[in-house]
């Protein structure tokens, strides 16, 4: 029998994890890699989310948007737009050839102020 408690435990300590090295990535201007972390910790809460609501293990999709779905949240417009540009992280992190030209500091950063908002939104979900 599957232990949820431990189950979310693991996702919500790993995401705030991967949330951390995210940042260090960023301060560093290691931006692609910064930001396909800040797209697991996303991830990882919305998996989270996904084994409390459904007393069940979480799927192995990627895709934020879906996930948020799965979780049965019910997210802002401005947060569902912010999981669906974070989905291309996801993307470029795993598939070179969908690499395009990595973002500056400054649009990382930007993305990242945006990811933090819906972040601590899930942190206070789960």
């Amino acid at each position: 029998m599957v232990d949820i408690a431990k189950q979310i435990a693991f996702w919500r300590d790993s995401a705030k994890e991967d949330w951390d090295v995210a940042r260090q990535l960023l301060d560093n201007g290691r931006t692609r890699h910064g930001l396909f972390f800040a797209h697991l910790a996303l991830e990882k809460m919305l998996k989270a989310i996904v084994c409390k609501q459904s007393q069940d293990l979480a799927p192995r999709l990627h895709n934020l948007s879906r996930l948020a779905d799965l979780a049965s949240l019910t997210p802002n417009q401005g947060k569902m737009e912010v999981l669906a540009e974070m989905n291309a992280f996801h993307i470029e992190g795993r598939y070179p050839e969908s690499l395009a030209k990595a973002p500056t500091k400054e649009e990382a950063l930007n993305y990242m102020a945006r990811a933090e908002g819906v972040y601590q939104w899930l942190m206070n979900q789960s």
